[in-house]
């Protein structure tokens, strides 16, 4: 399946301002998640975003940049508007959407959240990691994966609900749900034209209009969750681990 790598980035966040910009290891942000998107082998990479200096600092590096409107309410819209550039003829069967705040995230985790698409019942992909730590199984910045296990393939699971509470209840594991999608074409199409849902809308969180719709989402489970830059703080661990991946 042909694939296509779309990170979106728009520079009006506002709990680190200009974050596509922030340097890490002598680069923007933006430019350092590009490049293990295109170390993961997994498809074409481009960049959509609202801002030039982002474009013009994705485009310095090598990488295909896209410019779209302002108003996107979320990045599912704003690659799709960049899809229709990138690729009006159709040519790309499934878009990998990855978020662009994730400079740290493993190569191989974008190639493994493609995955599930090889099942046909399967519309959109994603990753989610066992939670081993106390604190995150009641932590509600911390989004739970709740799902059932794939017979035929253990390191799966198909999405019920995802949720900020603590679930499922009982006992056994519960799943850190990673935020990095891969639509099939069609999927991605159809999810852009949804209204928001009522269960999105109450728990904040976009993928719940896909399941309430009738979509399948199944989970690939991998080994650990990626560092997310909001803050000041993330910034300076990202900053901490590419310096060590660049010394060695």
């Amino acid at each position: 399946m042909s694939s296509l790598i779309v990170i979106p980035a728009r520079m009006a966040s506002t709990r680190l301002p200009g974050k596509p910009m922030a340097d890490i290891a002598g680069l923007p942000m933006i430019v350092q998640v590009a490049l293990r998107a295109s170390e993961s082998g997994a498809g074409q990479v481009a960049v959509a975003t609202d801002s030039k200096e982002v474009a013009d600092a994705v485009e310095k590096a090598g990488f295909t940049a896209i410019m779209t409107r302002a108003d996107h309410q979320s990045g599912s819209d704003r690659i799709f508007e960049a899809l229709g550039s990138i690729d009006p003829d159709g040519r790309y069967e499934s878009i990998i959407n990855l978020q662009g705040d994730l400079p740290t995230i493993a190569p191989e985790d974008i190639r493994a959240v493609a995955g599930p698409l090889d099942d046909p019942r399967v519309d959109i992909a994603t990753l989610g990691v066992e939670i081993v730590d106390e604190a995150e199984k009641i932590n509600p910045n911390v989004v739970k994966i709740v799902g059932a296990p794939r017979d035929d393939e253990p390191s799966r699971l198909r999405a019920l609900y995802f949720t900020r509470a603590t679930a499922p209840w009982g006992e056994g594991p519960l799943y850190h749900h990673v935020g990095i999608y891969a639509y099939r074409r069609a999927a991605l199409e159809r999810f852009v034209s949804l209204a928001p849902s009522v269960l999105e809308q109450r728990e904040r969180l976009e993928q719940l209009r896909a399941l309430e719709a009738g979509m399948r989402i199944d989970a690939q489970i991998v080994a650990s969750v990626p560092l997310g830059v909001d803050t000041p703080e993330d910034l300076e661990k990202a900053r901490q681990i590419l310096a060590l991946k660049t010394d060695t």
